[in-house]
């Protein structure tokens, strides 16, 4: 853990801040809550210490300078000092997981599963350090990054957060970007936060905030690996999973969070809630709340119920059932992450030097997305060397996903579970536009009903998932895998409406296929690129194609994929995921005869 959250200024700083606090400040600092909940006048009133946004919740018109401006006034509330208030500045979170992508204009990068294919670090750290800059534009100063899943079982609607299936990827990349969003704490950082604690990408069937099950060594090797090094590297923040592990919900898991986490890693940081996460412990939220402090979570983040909250925590110590230490622990913990970032010494956001900089979305930060795009492809197949692209080709471009830069970024993008269209991504390149800016003749025709042999050399087919986030992509064959989760576990789910019920793509968007044949049947050669936060069944897509590609969720940068297809740059990924034949995915795999590709395929030009 970084020096700094116990150097001797810093707890001196703590400490004589704990001496003035009275219950009511110090259980206001270990509450977060969402923006559209509270006013600036009650972040003073009850001393509140951090507020979010939830996906898609913004202020203003959604650019930088409203954002600023909403972080600026909450800012200025939390620093407003009196008699009964202490001026202890608010930190505000959101979900920047693929560049601050909340924000219209802003540099969206591909999903972690798309650079878990680039196998380059010091990429990873670059794409951090941009990442900051652009959170720190809108004035914010933590970020929900990075992911650490180990995403075992692809039917997880979240399985595109993950870097890998294989531990030690995930691990190689941890430290590497958590170095480039926190930056040695400097005017170029922002806080990051580790989730989700531990073992979310474990769950039975891949089911969202399900059982993981498996025993400590196992927990151990698999998925607290990635941990240590972004521990190491001086993460501040550590966020709990919403699932379970052997039955247990993580949320009041003493034994993960404080034994584990804090005592033997060594977090000295603070430990967050999920969203609503205590919910789920109990049906009294008292006793949710018990479970959940007593476990050792430090901050809560309670969308809209955090009067409730600060009461039912006010009366557990009073009577004694939560200890004041508890809450002296927790509150040390936030305040040493606050003293250490430097937020007491930070001017206002709208003086901050990065706040509202015309750097957010600009040319350099969309260079070095696009080069994440162009290293993150991953080539099948590659047939008559259908691929490169000549650029005096008569190319046709078709496909749902092809002219769409919201499937591109795919969730938690503008909104929760994404967008559909282009007008959302503003200054985003879709595949179609990059390819007819790169090629000499290059027609669109989405459903492929204007393709003629006599007119189009070769076309290229965009195809693939709809964009999704969290429960909303799982893959469920059946409601009985949800009975058999709730069975194992001692608490309540949250069930979301699933994706679909197989990763066959042809089952899932027939569309697509439909689309490939109509083209391939005139004889025209296919390039089939797919659009997707996880590998899917496609071997019908696969023998009708005569190139394919893994375009994972590419982001705003579409043009990368262009310079790949056409030949500027070989092809560089290679497969973080082991590719499916059938529905047997992740520890269900039996052996080869169910892995169509392994983890570090990939084809290129120059074999």
């Amino acid at each position: 853990m970084p020096h700094l959250l116990i150097d001797g200024k810093v707890s001196a700083r703590v400490s004589d801040l704990l001496d003035r606090m009275s219950l009511d400040q110090k259980i206001g600092q270990m509450t977060q809550t969402e923006r559209l909940s509270i006013t600036s006048a009650e972040v003073k009133q009850f001393h509140i210490g951090s507020v979010l946004s939830g996906g898609g919740s913004c202020p203003g018109d959604n650019h930088p300078s409203d954002w600023v401006a909403m972080c600026d006034a909450y800012w200025a509330a939390s620093m407003e000092e009196d008699a009964d208030h202490l001026a202890i500045p608010i930190i505000y979170g959101l979900d920047a997981i693929h560049g601050n992508a909340n924000v219209l204009g802003a540099t969206v990068f591909p999903h972690n599963i798309g650079l878990g294919a680039c196998n380059d670090g010091d990429l990873l750290q670059r794409i951090a350090q941009v990442s900051s800059r652009e959170i720190l534009a809108t004035g914010a100063d933590w970020t929900f990054a990075p992911t650490l899943a180990v995403a075992e079982d692809i039917r997880w609607g979240r399985s595109y957060e993950s870097y890998s299936a294989d531990p030690s990827i995930v691990a190689s990349y941890a430290d590497r970007f958590v170095s480039g969003l926190q930056n040695n704490y400097g005017d170029d950082a922002v806080v990051a936060c580790l989730k989700h604690w531990v073992g979310d990408g474990g769950t039975t069937h891949g089911i969202d905030q399900g059982e993981t099950t498996a025993d400590l060594a196992q927990l151990q090797i698999t998925h607290v690996l990635p941990y240590i090094p972004a521990i190491e590297a001086g993460a501040l923040t550590v966020m709990v999973s919403f699932s379970s592990w052997n039955g247990d919900k993580c949320h009041g898991h003493e034994f993960l969070i404080s034994d584990l986490l804090k005592e033997q890693l060594g977090f000295a940081g603070f430990v967050i809630s999920d969203w609503d996460g205590i919910d789920y412990l109990a049906d009294d939220y008292r006793d949710a709340i018990r479970l959940a402090v007593n476990a050792g979570v430090d901050m809560f983040m309670v969308s809209e119920t955090w009067k409730p909250f600060l009461g039912g925590l006010r009366t557990l110590v009073n009577l004694g059932e939560v200890s004041l230490s508890r809450i002296d622990d927790a509150v040390r913990r936030i305040l040493s992450v606050k003293v250490a970032f430097g937020l007491f010494d930070k001017p206002r956001p709208a003086e901050r030097r990065w706040s509202n900089d015309t750097s957010f979305g600009c040319a350099a930060h969309r260079e070095v997305a696009r080069e994440a795009v162009r290293k993150s492809l991953v080539l099948l197949k590659n047939e008559e060397n259908a691929l490169p692209l000549r650029r005096s080709s008569r190319i046709l471009v078709a496909g749902k996903n092809v002219d769409n830069c919201g499937h591109q970024c795919g969730g938690f993008t503008v909104a929760w579970q994404g967008m559909s269209g282009n007008d959302f991504v503003e200054g985003g390149t879709s595949v179609y536009a990059a390819l007819a800016d790169a090629g000499d003749s290059v027609e669109l025709s989405v459903d492929g009903s204007l393709a003629d042999e006599n007119k189009h050399d070769i076309a290229v087919v965009v195809i693939g998932e709809r964009p999704y986030a969290e429960g909303m992509g799982d893959i469920r064959a059946n409601d009985d895998v949800l009975v058999e989760a709730g069975s194992q576990i001692k608490g309540k789910m949250k069930v979301l409406s699933a994706y679909g019920r197989s990763l066959k793509l042809h089952e899932l968007h027939p569309e697509d296929l439909q689309t490939i044949a109509s083209i391939s049947e005139k004889n025209i050669p296919v390039v089939v690129v797919l659009i997707s936060g996880r590998p899917l069944v496609v071997n019908q897509e696969l023998r009708l194609a005569d190139a394919f590609v893994a375009a994972w969720l590419p982001g705003s940068e579409g043009a990368g994929v262009a310079d790949v297809l056409f030949g500027d740059y070989d092809f560089h990924g290679r497969l973080s995921f082991a590719w499916p034949k059938n529905e047997c995915v992740g520890v269900d795999f039996k052996g080869d005869e169910d892995i169509l590709y392994p983890i570090g395929y990939g084809l290129n030009y120059a074999v």
